[in-house]
């Protein structure tokens, strides 16, 4: 069993990762709830489980341990009073103004075995599964036609955006929708009360209770000494601030990255247009390869951060930053503009590395994985007709816990 955070690169063999194996949360996705959870397409759950099963066993059989969100997060409600007062946190960010409704549910959620209880938030309630309660609530009077009384989290197995394990320590995200910000509750009791999970002492580079927004899909760990960040639709300029500040002053990490990146959906965080894949080649979305306008964000003697602005093509970006040679980038695509749209909207550039040079990658993205595969990058595919409906891929479906290092 591996122990402990320690990341410090995005392609260091992947020892421990985080996932959500789908759940019943999925099932509760209809179209006119689609904009207030975030989806655009119902994933078939059955297939989708299959799919994110062989996503799971594809990356034990590279030998890396494989935790779930249920599991580790039950382990930590372990003890009543911590688990009580779980439910009631999850109640209250949870849009519910009737005294009686929030009562009857944490009394509904107390009586379950803590597993089916972390299940069941993630889940969702719906007004069916309790029984006899009486409102008084104008707001649910108005929202009677509405099936939840808490709403299912069908966002959660993409588990990259909830935390970022950095270095040796842990950001717990204020995510910027409503429909997500649960996930990192569930995420800040794992880090708090298990130990298995995240050690004592695990520093804390952001917090739950921060108020800006930042989604761990806009972080990326280039080195041992550079970390990026994707000022994005998701992720905020004073949330990054606070990151890496906090970075700068109590890590080993030298320097913050800030990637501009338009915001948009199609653009919705940085990895969906840019990830590492080896020591010098990353995989990016054509659109971002240049100009870019960049921040860099350095810890003075001072010890306060000092911000300057450069603006370049990425592939010199990169090499400067990282101290590289040469940097070679492979389009989603290739100069297919078709195929680089089509592939594009199935997260192609979303690849998940698991050692230097080999990726995990959904099968459909054939014009780029061939692409890998000729510049010498080892490309492990998995299905995703359903699983990729939800708009995310390999990288956004895993939180890596422990790397070995470069």
């Amino acid at each position: 069993m591996t122990k402990g955070i320690h990341n410090y690169s995005e392609i260091g063999k992947l020892n421990k990762v985080l996932l959500h194996r789908l759940g019943d949360e999925i099932e509760g996705l209809v179209p006119s709830n689609f904009e207030r959870l975030l989806f655009d397409d119902i994933p078939y759950l059955k297939i989708a489980r299959e799919e994110h099963d062989r996503f799971a066993n594809l990356l034990r059989e590279n030998g890396v341990e494989v935790v779930y969100y249920v599991d580790e997060t039950a382990r930590a409600l372990s003890d009543t009073k911590i688990r009580e007062e779980f439910i009631r946190k999850v109640i209250r960010e949870s849009d519910i103004h009737s005294q009686s409704v929030r009562e009857a549910i944490q009394e509904y959620l107390s009586k379950m075995p803590v597993h089916d209880m972390v299940a069941k938030v993630i889940a969702g309630i719906r007004k069916e599964d309790i029984e006899g309660v009486e409102t008084n609530s104008l707001a649910d009077y108005i929202t009677s036609d509405y099936p939840y009384y808490m709403d299912p989290m069908p966002n959660l197995y993409f588990t990259r955006d909830p935390g970022a394990c950095v270095g040796n320590g842990i950001s717990i995200h204020h995510m910027s929708t409503p429909a997500r910000r649960r996930e990192a509750l569930l995420l800040e009791y794992m880090t708090r009360y298990n130990k298995e999970f995240a050690p004592e002492g695990t520093p804390l580079w952001y917090e739950y209770g921060h108020e800006y927004s930042i989604e761990g899909g806009d972080v990326l760990v280039l080195s041992k000494d550079v970390v990026a960040i994707g000022l994005s639709q998701r992720t905020t300029v004073a949330a990054i601030e606070r990151f890496a500040e906090n970075m700068l002053e109590k890590s080993s990490f030298r320097k913050i990255l800030v990637f501009d990146i338009p915001k948009k959906r199609a653009f919705m965080h940085l990895d969906t247009v840019f990830t590492m894949v080896d020591y010098d080649k990353f995989t990016i979305h054509p659109e971002i390869e240049g100009p870019l306008r960049m921040y860099e964000i350095t810890l003075g003697r001072d010890g306060k951060a000092h911000f300057s602005c450069m603006q370049d093509q990425l592939v010199n970006i990169l090499k400067k930053e990282l101290g590289l040679p040469a940097v070679e980038l492979i389009r989603c695509g290739g100069d297919d503009h078709m195929a680089a749209q089509r592939e594009q909207w199935n997260d192609g550039s979303n690849t998940l590395a698991i050692a230097p040079g080999v990726v995990v990658t959904y099968e459909r993205n054939y014009v780029t994985n061939a692409l890998l595969d000729k510049k010498g990058i080892k490309v492990l595919t998995i299905p995703s007709s359903e699983i990729s409906r939800g708009r995310g891929g390999p990288r956004c479906m895993s939180c890596p816990v422990n790397r070995e290092d470069l």
